[in-house]
């Protein structure tokens, strides 16, 4: 019988390195999905109403972890009238064509004392490269996650045309979520 038990241990041992990452359902109450930049100068905040997630997360083990975020895009707010009523349109977001943005990672690095989240950022029929700092915190049962990123908003179409002057709406678009997450 004791010959048994070192093989049981190793099995043991080798079906818990193989279980991969925690899968995590979002809190979407306690949840959001932020963005700034500047209009003319002054600085703007906007955030997404209606969106989800699907997070699978180890520090341990980050070849094993996974996020997958899709986006509504006219669930846009910026607290302006005349913006809210822009972003959605054809110059900027263009919903009526896509509705949604979806970014997906491709992998997870460290760089320094940071978890880097590199992926790919689909939003308007562009899809490019997108690196998010992750900063993910257990918490009993659950976590909370917060990702920071800077996209160009013109890789992506938004604002062209008449609206690509980045002297007047800014180039840099800075992404921020804080999600409030409990294990499945």
């Amino acid at each position: 019988m004791k010959p048994l038990l070192p093989v049981l241990l190793v099995a043991g041992l080798g079906l818990s390195f193989a279980a991969g990452a925690s899968d995590y359902a979002v809190q979407a109450a306690s949840s959001t999905l932020n963005f700034s930049s500047d209009f003319q100068g002054a600085a703007f905040n906007g955030s997404f109403g209606k969106w989800n997630a699907a997070i699978s997360y180890d520090a341990a083990q980050l070849a094993q972890s996974k996020f997958d975020v899709t986006v509504e895009l006219a669930s846009v707010k910026t607290g302006d009238k005349d913006r809210d009523g822009a972003l959605p349109g054809a110059d900027f977001f263009n919903v009526a064509k896509f509705p949604q943005a979806h970014f997906v990672t491709t992998g997870f690095r460290q760089s320094g004392g940071q978890v880097i989240a590199d992926g790919n950022l689909t939003l308007r029929g562009v899809t490019k490269p997108v690196s998010l700092t992750v900063n993910f915190k257990p918490q009993g049962s659950g976590a909370t996650l917060d990702v920071t990123g800077t996209l160009k908003r013109l890789d992506f179409g938004v604002g062209g045309g008449e609206y690509a002057d980045t002297s007047v709406i800014g180039a840099d678009v800075k992404v921020n979520a804080h999600l409030v997450l409990s294990a499945k």
